[in-house]
């Protein structure tokens, strides 16, 4: 049964099946399945040449071709052919530049006219903006009663106080908000200065020189804030505004968080001090002490205060007196002791700096060693030269005194008491105890 309806479906299957389509490579069937499909493929190896070319190109398409074709052999021309208008080019641009040159040269000296005049406009206005604010006005009495003056100046990069001169220099292409800032942070410079308390770090032990400047650092930084956040109270919030979207702000959130909890904290320091602790807990410690580590190895006067003990009671009486304010109390006093031991305010974090830190150090206490071993020496030397050249001299000054002791001997007994002077005088006595010999005669064997 299953036979018959197999042959069945194969004589169905081949009288539907349609022609099918095959390849063969060389009369060779390379391939499993060369079936290509059911309708026969016929292909014509002849090339179709269209003798008008109308079909091709358009008119327009050739007259755009050819324009296309025409500026690229211009451009061509061009390239290979030699600049002959350079020079002529090159003096003109001389001459406009020379020209545009002499505007800008009127326009700087117009502008300098306009500077020196509004310059001390200028400087009023910020007088008049930190007088809002009672910290500044007690550092702008203090710099006036000490004869400082503000300038404007090019000189400097942002502001600089120069206490030779007893002169603050500000950079006058400046926001006057940054300028105001900029003045409070070297108004409290000066305050430092007339406090005994800007000493310059290099003076100091290396240890405590890393602490020194950075106390002064975070102290300018302190009265920076703590004079914006007056200067908010006063109803000038722009300046609080600027120091909020700054680096600072950090330093910011720590003073406003104490202010805003207790206002006294502003008077008795502990907004002060919440703010001095910030700055040492963050990131800015490495970059100060990169920069006074390497003026220790540019250093060549090598002046310190003394020995390292010297070195810890100046910096506690520096503490002090950095903490001192115009009015309230002195915030750092009740920590000084915390700050010259922990090593939060001790510490250098930076692998490098640390490294370099203790360079220095050996290096100083070698020398220091190096010197008081060659003082000694020359101490010692000078002392033994000096002995011989006075015995020297006695000798040659006096040739009645020996040059040797004289001994005496007794061949029996030794004299007595009361003819002690005749044996001293050399007399020879029948009573006396003994003959006296000369060690002189008998050092030369004659006896």
């Amino acid at each position: 049964m299953s036979d018959t309806f197999e042959k069945f479906c194969n004589a169905h299957t081949i009288q539907n099946r349609v022609c099918g389509v095959a390849y063969t490579l060389n009369d060779t069937q390379p391939v499993v399945c060369t079936h290509i499909g059911d309708q026969p493929l016929f292909y014509l190896d002849e090339e179709i040449i269209d003798e008008d070319g109308s079909d091709l190109f358009d008119m327009e398409e050739l007259g755009e071709l050819a324009r296309e074709v025409q500026t690229l052999k211009q451009e061509i021309l061009g390239i290979d052919a030699p600049e002959t208008y350079v020079e002529e080019k090159t003096m003109a641009l001389f001459l406009e530049f020379g020209e545009n040159m002499d505007d800008i040269n009127a326009m700087i000296d117009l502008a300098g006219i306009h500077d020196t005049q509004n310059a001390e406009q200028r400087i009023a206005d910020i007088k008049e903006l930190l007088q809002e604010s009672r910290l500044a006005s007690a550092y702008f009495n203090v710099a006036e009663k000490n004869g400082v003056t503000i300038k404007m100046s090019k000189q400097v990069e942002t502001a600089s106080y120069d206490r030779r001169s007893g002169t603050i220099l500000l950079y006058p292409h400046m926001d006057i908000i940054d300028q105001a800032l900029l003045l409070a942070r070297e108004l409290r410079r000066h305050w430092q200065h007339r406090q005994g308390a800007l000493l310059n770090p290099l003076s100091f032990s290396p240890e405590h020189a890393i602490l020194v400047n950075r106390a002064q650092e975070a102290d300018m930084t302190i009265s920076i804030i703590r004079i914006a956040w007056e200067l908010q109270l006063a109803g000038k919030r722009d300046v609080w505004e600027r120091l909020e979207k700054s680096p600072m702000a950090d330093l910011t959130r720590a003073f406003a968080r104490e202010a805003f909890i207790d206002f006294r904290t502003l008077n008795n320091g502990e907004a002060s001090t919440a703010v001095f602790e910030a700055w040492f807990l963050s990131e800015r410690c490495r970059q100060k002490d990169k920069v006074i580590i390497q003026a220790m190895l540019a250093d060549q006067n090598k002046y310190t205060i003394g020995d390292e003990q010297s070195s810890h009671h100046v910096t506690v009486d520096l503490m002090v007196a950095l903490g001192e304010m115009p009015f309230g109390k002195n915030y750092l006093s009740k920590y000084v002791h915390i700050i010259t031991d922990d090593p939060i305010f001790m510490e250098v974090r930076d692998r490098s700096s640390a490294n370099f830190l203790w360079f220095i150090k050996f290096e100083r206490s070698f020398k220091q060693a190096e010197q008081e071993l060659q003082y000694d020496s020359d101490l010692s030397t000078h002392d033994v030269r000096h002995d011989l050249y006075n015995q020297g001299s006695q000798d040659r000054n006096d040739d009645t005194i020996p040059s040797a002791n004289i001994i005496q001997l007794y061949e029996h007994a030794p004299p007595r008491k009361h003819d002690e002077k005749r044996a001293a005088s050399g007399q020879n006595n029948g009573n006396a105890g003994g003959n006296v010999i000369d060690i002189r005669h008998w050092s030369r064997g004659e006896l």
